[in-house]
């Protein structure tokens, strides 16, 4: 997404003066080393763009937009925590380089660091930003929560599914583009219409995340395929193919997901094979379609710069349209 270059070079240079090395080493120079760390700074520049498009510019949004992104680097150094994660983009993770006492103090600092981002802005801004981050950051804790949960359940439901990312993944971004409008003082509709189009598009943003992860080209995708069988994720795609397989291969499958062989491959194939002939890649696709044609219907509801709401469209193709 080369068109939105220049929002990541300026929200990088704010990032970069903002979260400097400082004592004791030992709390902030973990906190410098996650957030060097890169990533796509789609949440941020999601931020900055909803700001410019309610009539606001990029320097107004800047603390709500690194808020926003120290907050989602927080939750990845305890998640890494929680998951044992030894890799987080390629590099070690914050509790592997140092240890875990210091992941869960660096972790809490930038907890605190993303609230007080938020403290330059006027009385009225900052009642509703802090009132969106903190009803926002609550539900990425009971997403994470119930994805904990899921891993030693054999009854999650589609709708419980769905109800998980929408916590654990998209209301973070709907909340990125709702704290831009924000900062620029947009009307109530407008904030809305930002926030929802952000809940659309991080639900076919995760439901293709999904489908990739079993059906994509590695060489695109970044993964080796079947991550998700061999943990025995039960994501959108598992769940449907639960749900439409014959009763006999149906138990067959949950037995499998039971499982943690020493060679995956035989089981990675036979699931696959399943989740093909069950229907449930098309049913994965066509959900993910139906909410990226949610969130497109959004966009044309938006009042604002053509230019600017065009390139969020670009930005959220970008995203969505991914080979498989």
């Amino acid at each position: 997404m080369q068109f939105l270059s220049d929002y990541r070079n300026d929200f990088e240079a704010y990032l970069n003066e903002q979260i400097q090395l400082q004592e004791p080493e030992g709390l902030y120079a973990p906190i410098k080393y996650i957030m060097n760390l890169g990533g796509k700074r789609m949440r941020p520049v999601a931020a900055l763009l909803a700001a410019e498009i309610c009539g606001g510019t990029r320097q107004e949004a800047m603390a709500a937009a690194l808020a926003v992104e120290v907050f989602h680097n927080f939750s990845l150094v305890h998640d890494d925590i929680m998951d044992d994660a030894p890799l987080r983009r390629g590099q070690e993770t914050v509790h592997e380089k140092w240890d875990i006492n210091t992941g869960i103090l660096s972790g809490d600092a930038m907890l605190i660091r993303a609230y007080t981002l938020v403290e330059c802005y006027p009385a009225e801004k900052f009642k509703d930003l802090v009132s969106l981050f903190s009803t926002t950051a609550m539900e990425v804790c009971e997403g994470q929560q119930y994805d904990v949960d899921f891993e030693e359940r054999d009854d999650v439901t589609v709708a419980e599914y769905l109800h998980m990312i929408r916590c654990k993944t998209a209301v973070l971004l709907a909340g990125s583009l709702k704290m831009g409008a924000i900062t620029a003082g947009a009307s109530q509709k407008q904030q809305n219409l930002l926030y929802d189009f952000g809940v659309q598009v991080g639900m076919a943003f995760q439901l293709q995340d999904d489908y990739l992860d079993v059906y994509g080209n590695p060489e695109t995708f970044g993964k080796q395929p079947g991550g998700d069988i061999i943990e025995n994720k039960k994501t959108y795609l598992y769940l449907k193919c639960l749900e439409q397989l014959p009763q006999n291969q149906a138990w067959e499958l949950a037995q499998l997901y039971t499982l943690k062989p020493k060679d995956p491959a035989p089981k990675i194939e036979t699931v696959t094979q399943w989740m093909s002939q069950s229907g449930a890649a098309e049913a994965t696709k066509a959900e993910m379609q139906a909410y990226t044609e949610k969130a497109f219907a959004l966009l044309d509801e938006l009042d604002g710069e053509t230019e600017k709401i065009g390139l969020l469209r670009q930005m959220a193709e970008g995203l969505l349209v991914r080979e498989f």
